[in-house]
């Protein structure tokens, strides 16, 4: 019985965190997800040390891990690419292969084994739709061909730092003992025969009645079929971050109401996902800057390597697709902001013993700083944008 009150009680502080930090920096018009990492801070054991760690919370938040990687597949529109393939390939490949490479080799001159710092670079590749999304529809510039080609590309970085993480994953520490020549096909065989079953099922367990759905079956239903897709996934060898957004890829097509959206969207962003991010605020020590030798200039160069190698990734390629010199440098600002994935990735890094927690620390700082600067400077580069296009535009006056 006392354990039970102690679960209770770790599972309200962790709540009440979430809600008190969450409030308060919408008051100060600060991102949401800051507010549950510095309140995870405050009460972890790096700060006041109010909350005792549990199995039961440990789960929900792998269960919060889980809903964030689906969600993120779920909002992922595979043919939004293929409106503009050749100018998203170029952004795509240059805003992955050139982040990638200076993450990796900084993670080598910082000491990081081999491993860690190819995961180091597979973080820097990935980017942050949720922060761009918001920015380029609050400017107007979301439906323009500048918006459509830097979240298409987006897209295509988030998903090709997750393939590379399975990759490694698997290679690193797999979790069944399939060889990696029979592994992909395997998974490839799968993914097809799951997005033939889905429709199937749905069709299946759907709810038919006149009546309004007052128990929530589909719902239920869709739940169900993602804690089967991600167990399938884990059973062939997966890791989680990489099955839940799997699964929100497969699920997408039978996620099209507005209304069975927002019930996802509020479970999932109302519960568990706050858990989860919390829960990584209570790992993060901001004190190994005073005790572990070197971690500030592992923190400069990691957050300045992160910016400047996205922002100059991106300037390059849009350039070369032919947007103009402001517009461009608008792109790569754009692909600056790190977070959902990063601090999946990163998280998931440090429970597999490839990233240190000083690692760790700073990359939770790396999201922290792009989240505040890159929505201020998304803002700032979309107006000169749009008054340069209002100059074009303006007859000249002989």
């Amino acid at each position: 019985m006392l354990k039970c009150v102690t679960e209770f009680i770790s599972f309200f502080v962790v709540l009440f965190a979430a809600v008190f930090f969450s409030a308060l920096f919408n008051r100060l018009h600060l991102p949401w997800v800051v507010a549950l990492l510095l309140g995870g801070m405050v009460i972890g054991p790096f700060g006041f040390n109010v909350l005792q760690s549990s199995p039961t919370l440990e789960l929900l938040g792998e269960i919060g891990l889980v809903f964030l990687m689906f969600m993120a597949g779920l909002e992922t529109r595979i043919e939004s690419v293929r409106h503009r393939l050749k100018e998203v390939g170029i952004l795509g490949v240059a805003n992955s292969v050139i982040p990638f490479g200076v993450g990796a080799m900084i993670g080598t001159v910082m000491g990081l084994n081999p491993l860690g710092a190819i995961l180091l670079g597979i973080i820097f590749v990935s980017t942050s739709v949720a922060i761009v999304v918001p920015s380029f529809e609050a400017n107007g510039i979301f439906s323009t061909r500048l918006g459509n080609t830097t979240i298409a590309a987006t897209i295509i970085e988030d998903i090709v730092s997750l393939l590379a993480l399975s990759v490694l994953l698997q290679a690193v520490s797999p979790t069944s003992n399939i060889p990696l020549i029979i592994f992909y096909p395997l998974l490839l065989l799968v993914l097809v025969g799951l997005r033939f079953a889905i429709p199937w099922l749905r069709m299946l367990f759907s709810y038919t009645g006149r009546r309004a759905d007052l128990f929530q079956q589909e719902l239920r239903l869709v739940f169900a079929m993602l804690i089967g897709i991600v167990i399938i996934f884990e059973l062939l060898g997966l890791h989680t971050i990489i099955a839940g957004f799997f699964a929100g890829i497969l699920l997408s097509d039978s996620v099209r109401s507005r209304l069975l959206k927002e019930k996802l969207r509020a479970i999932s962003y109302g519960l568990f996902i706050p858990i989860f991010f919390v829960l990584i605020g209570t790992k993060t020590n901001l004190q190994v800057f005073f005790e572990v030798k070197g971690a500030v200039l592992l923190a400069v160069a990691i957050i300045g390597g992160s910016i400047a190698s996205k922002l100059v990734s991106g300037w390059l390629a849009a350039r070369v697709i032919g947007f103009t010199n402001t517009e461009s440098w608008l792109v790569g600002v754009a692909t600056t902001p790190s977070l959902t994935t990063t601090l999946a990735v990163a998280f998931t890094g440090f429970e597999m013993g490839l990233l240190s927690q000083s690692v760790v620390t700073v990359l939770v700082l790396l999201s922290v700083v792009t989240t505040f600067v890159g929505p201020l400077a998304i803002n700032y580069l979309a107006k000169k944008v749009k008054a340069e296009e209002t100059d074009k535009k303006r007859p000249a006056i002989a």
